[in-house]
C-alpha cells in the first residue's frame, strides 16, 4: 500500500488486517505495527493501532495478557478470540466479494481519458 494511502480506507479495512496478522502469530503493539509495517503498510503508526486493538479487545474479538519484559515494562500481547477467529473468516470473506466487485467496476475506467461520457460512451 502506497505510503499516501487514503486513511478511510485503511480505517475500514484495518481491523480485519490486524486480526488476520494476530491469528498469523500473537503479538504485542509495536511489535504489529512492525508487521504491518513490513507487510505494506509503510506509514501505520501505533496512534492508529492502538484505538483498533482496543475496540478489538472491548468487542472481544481478541484477549490480551501481560509478559513480563527484559528490557522495560511488561507487554500486553494479543490474540484472537474463537469469536475473532469466526469474525476474521466471516470478513474475509466478505473483504474478497467487495474487492472483487471493485475489481470489475474499476476495470471499466479508461486508463488514458478520464472524462465524463454518456451512457453510450459520448463526452458530454
Amino acid at each position: 500500500m502506497p505510503a499516501d494511502h487514503d486513511p478511510q480506507m485503511l480505517k475500514g479495512v484495518l481491523p480485519l488486517l490486524v486480526l488476520a496478522s494476530l491469528a498469523h502469530a500473537e503479538s504485542y503493539g509495536y511489535e504489529l505495527v512492525v508487521r504491518l509495517r513490513e507487510d505494506g503498510l509503510t506509514d501505520l503508526s501505533t496512534g492508529t493501532l492502538y484505538p483498533v486493538l482496543t475496540r478489538l479487545e472491548r468487542d472481544r474479538l481478541i484477549s490480551s495478557r501481560l509478559v513480563a519484559s527484559p528490557s522495560g515494562p511488561a507487554r500486553k500481547y494479543y490474540l484472537p478470540t474463537d469469536e475473532g477467529r469466526t469474525a476474521l473468516t466471516d470478513r474475509s470473506a466478505a473483504w474478497t466479494q467487495l474487492v472483487s466487485a471493485a475489481r470489475t467496476v474499476l476495470g471499466r475506467v479508461p486508463t488514458g481519458d478520464l472524462r465524463l461520457t454518456d451512457h453510450e460512451g459520448d463526452p458530454r
